[in-house]
């Protein structure tokens, strides 16, 4: 009998934190799987350390100045090195791809997730902009083409897990997990003074600095509504948030009859990219496990949605629809990168999205040309509420 082949895994951004997890479970499953093509935005030594390492077919670098400025003398021979979003398109296309890790962060992953789809790739989906971005164009693209969508965020993936214990015709609701991030104890009148460093000292997980910042303002948690309301296709009212700062149960499905099914694990990302690269398959790997010998408190609180206004607004751009998910992240992702440069208080991310989001020109069924116009306006639309 021939050997079975490895499946064959794209890594779309190989060199983030979500990436690096992932090339831990590849690199852990004894054959099973391997690293086709690695793509990275701007991190190329990283990349060329990668290549070295996991010696796959191709990889791009999606920044041109980064790839031109690297010397690639050090790639191994048989690995081939493509530029932009040409390149990543074709290394999907190659025959070694079985499975797409759209991991890149932001807004910038939703082409990539796209090219996966067009090529009937199944998707282990990373990138939650992808969703809120555009949800409606990805989950209906998916559906035509047949092409699975496998959540990697913590909490999707728990609810993907969980909604297997019944049908979705008895699911009463779905309830996503926060952590309440590093500031959750902090007085809503200290927020102003909050510095880049203690945003970021995020007490469970560990996450890029992006990623960090929208848990601290449980903005990811606002996104992840309006991920879950499209990759579920369930209605906004039927998705709700608890506070659970110890990271244990990663989020749970309330079924008809009052039933809860919960999943639980440490807080490790690679069980959820694990569990999406093997899917429907559940093998053992390198995430941590529960130690059972141990005591172990589990508290559950309601939000404050004054506390953290963003909820408020995640939840309402997710029963708006249309483009109010596009212009909520692109909004988010400036101001973001305006508070760890300096230009934006901590307190000032949230209204300031709040607003970009409340003057944009709704549209309830965008193209996906007019979701690109949208996110570069919300983007400029935050520098100038800054500059105001």
């Amino acid at each position: 009998m021939a050997p079975v082949r490895a499946k064959g895994v794209a890594v779309l951004g190989s060199t983030g934190s979500i990436g690096r997890n992932a090339l831990e479970v590849i690199a852990a499953s004894q054959g099973d799987l391997r690293a086709s093509v690695l793509v990275a935005r701007r991190q190329t030594s990283l990349l060329c350390e990668q290549a070295r390492q996991f010696h796959p077919d191709y990889a791009v670098v999606t920044d041109a100045k980064a790839a031109e400025a690297q010397d690639w003398s050090g790639l191994p021979e048989g690995t081939r090195l493509l530029v932009g979003e040409v390149g990543i398109r074709q290394a999907i296309c190659s025959g070694s791809v079985d499975i797409v890790l759209s991991a890149f962060v932001g807004a910038v992953g939703l082409q990539g997730t796209i090219i996966a789809i067009q090529q009937g790739k199944p998707v282990a989906l990373a990138n939650k902009e992808s969703m809120v971005v555009a949800g409606p164009i990805i989950t209906r693209m998916a559906r035509e083409r047949g092409v699975p969508i496998l959540p990697v965020d913590s909490e999707h993936s728990a609810i993907f897990q969980c909604l297997q214990a019944g049908r979705r015709d008895e699911v009463r609701r779905i309830v996503l997990t926060a952590s309440g991030g590093p500031l959750r104890e902090r007085k809503l009148t200290d927020l102003a003074a909050v510095t880049v460093e203690e945003a970021l000292a995020h007490p469970t997980w560990n996450m890029g600095r992006k990623i960090t910042i929208d848990s601290a303002t449980l903005m990811n948690k606002a996104l992840e509504i309006i991920e879950a309301r499209w990759l579920f296709d369930i209605e906004p009212q039927r998705i709700g948030v608890v506070i659970h700062p110890q990271s244990i149960v990663h989020s749970m499905v309330e079924f008809n009859d009052g039933s809860v099914v919960a999943q639980l694990s440490p807080p490790d990302m690679r069980l959820p990219i694990q569990y999406a690269l093997y899917w429907p398959e559940r093998r053992g790997g390198v995430a941590r496990k529960l130690d059972w010998s141990q005591g172990l408190t589990l508290q559950f609180e309601p939000p404050d949605y004054e506390r953290f206004g963003a909820l408020k607004l995640g939840l309402e751009a997710a029963e708006w629809g249309g483009t109010a998910g596009t212009v909520l992240n692109a909004a988010n992702e400036a101001a973001v990168d305006a508070f760890l440069n300096g230009r934006l208080r901590f307190d000032q991310i949230v209204p300031a999205c709040r607003e970009v989001v409340n003057r944009h020109p709704f549209h309830p069924d965008p193209s996906l040309e007019r979701i690109l116009e949208l996110d570069a306006w919300a983007r400029e639309e935050i520098n100038r509420w800054i500059s105001a």
